[in-house]
């Protein structure tokens, strides 16, 4: 999408008066929230996934997610014993419905649930050409869809995949971190729904948070750390084979 210098300086002031507002002060509907008090993040522990798809179904139903589309999904990884670096993977639907009963053929199987990275130095946030998508101060990745151009160069940048534009909007779409929830000091819809508590959210500057003990004892990787992209996703128990 070619963008003239006229728009440029029409949209820049935009952005800025944007960005100024998520710095000034929190959520309206939050008045007590304190950004500087939180830096947050996600830990998904695989061995306890079971694939059921609730975290997606509760995604959609919370975020009004549209058909066909995801804020969050869940891909089956199938390594054999054959072919250990090549696993196959699924995900009908996102997983939104579970998934097809597993071939009894050995190796192992295992799902790894998937969504935006919140990343500290996100590569979305670097080719926005208006700053509609920036990092706010407690560690959100957000979309200011009043000023996105759907130009879709954030979409290409996300290494993850995890950004589309949206159908009807034409803007882009992403996992907030279900941000109208947290701020509220409630949990993400996809936690929430979690029966067997494989995700769950994580506040990094809360000393209590139950992640620091976690993160001590257990080896807890990000996905693609090669990126360098700092990544507030973090997932124990992580096969070497996902990718």
């Amino acid at each position: 999408m070619n963008i003239s210098r006229r728009q440029m300086l029409i949209l820049l002031p935009a952005a800025a008066v944007a960005w100024k507002s998520v710095l000034a002060g929190t959520p309206e509907s939050s008045p007590n929230y304190k950004m500087s008090e939180h830096w947050w993040s996600m830990l998904i522990d695989i061995s306890k996934c079971i694939g059921c798809g609730n975290c997606v179904r509760a995604c959609q139903t919370e975020n009004d997610v549209p058909d066909g589309y995801f804020r969050t999904w869940v891909e089956r990884y199938h390594v054999s014993d054959e072919n250990m670096t090549n696993p196959e993977v699924i995900s009908p639907d996102g997983g939104k419905e579970g998934f097809p009963e597993a071939k009894e053929d050995g190796g192992k199987y295992f799902y790894v649930p998937k969504l935006c990275n919140q990343c500290a130095d996100s590569p979305c946030t670097q080719v926005c050409p208006v700053g509609a998508t920036f990092v706010t101060p407690d560690g959100a990745v957000l979309v200011d869809q009043t000023y996105c151009l759907g130009c879709a160069y954030c979409v290409q940048a996300c290494p993850y995949g995890c950004r589309y534009i949206h159908p009807q909007k034409k803007v882009v779409d992403k996992c907030t971190l279900c941000y109208h929830r947290i701020t509220k000091g409630l949990t993400t819809a996809c936690c929430e729904a979690c029966p067997t508590g494989a995700r769950q959210l994580a506040d990094l500057k809360n000393p209590n948070d139950p992640i620091h003990a976690f993160l001590k004892t257990h080896s807890v990787q990000v996905l693609k750390p090669q990126m360098a992209t700092g990544a507030k996703v973090f997932y124990n128990d992580l096969d070497g084979s996902v990718r």
